[in-house]
């Protein structure tokens, strides 16, 4: 089973799960935003040149993503992360 790479700021609570090998470095070229109505808070799919997903971001993540995953998750808000 491949590992997932998240990565959570609390201090702005978004949580961002890569779908890209960690080694390489991939850029979005396209971003889709979906806004559920009722769920409260944004979820963005971003795509590569050719049309992979590489990630999703998760605005409000605290209220998305279960809190073990937030938990395990790469923290970029704390110093020397």
């Amino acid at each position: 089973m491949a590992d997932v790479r998240v990565t959570y700021d609390k201090t702005v609570d978004a949580a961002y799960v890569h779908f890209t090998d960690p080694q390489v470095r991939v850029n979005s070229a396209r971003m889709y935003p979906c806004d559920p109505v009722g769920v409260g808070g944004m979820i963005n799919l971003d795509f590569d040149d050719q049309g992979h997903v590489i990630g999703i971001e998760f605005l409000a993540a605290s209220s998305k993503l279960p809190q073990y995953l937030l938990q395990s998750a790469e923290r970029l808000d704390v110093e020397g992360a």
